[in-house]
């Protein structure tokens, strides 16, 4: 198993990783009858696709030498409705000024982040927009 979660009343979930027993809490949002004191659902799943992008570009960014250290990311959910659902996810990556870095090495970063598992993951109906602000 990966995960157990736990319902704890009030539209409000708390899931455990069992292999560290790290826990991640959720909320329904405000416009879905919740408090919206936590992540969402579809928050993780809008902001697992950054943090997977990142890990991924890391990786191969650690096998050049080049340290993304410091590098950021803006996630930004939109969601539709009947059936509601996650409709679109824009990301933009902020890199640090001082990152020296060639179009050749650029482009294999993207490419990694572009193809990472969630990103090959998410249904092809969720409109992505990726954005690299070297």
């Amino acid at each position: 198993m990966t995960s157990q979660i736990i319902y704890k009343g009030s539209l409000r979930t708390e899931a455990t990783h069992l292999q560290s027993g790290t826990l991640i809490e959720t909320d329904a949002p405000i416009d879905n009858q919740g408090k919206g004191e936590r992540f969402s659902p579809t928050d993780l799943l809008a902001t697992s696709l950054g943090n997977c992008m990142m890990t991924i570009m890391g990786i191969k960014a650690r096998d050049m030498n080049i340290d993304l250290t410091s590098t950021t990311i803006d996630i930004t959910k939109i969601m539709k409705a009947e059936p509601r659902r996650v409709g679109g996810i824009n990301v933009a990556f902020h890199f640090p000024e001082h990152l020296q870095t060639d179009d050749k090495q650029k482009k294999i970063l993207e490419n990694a982040a572009v193809t990472c598992p969630v990103a090959k993951s998410i249904h092809p109906d969720i409109d992505l927009d990726v954005k690299f602000n070297w």
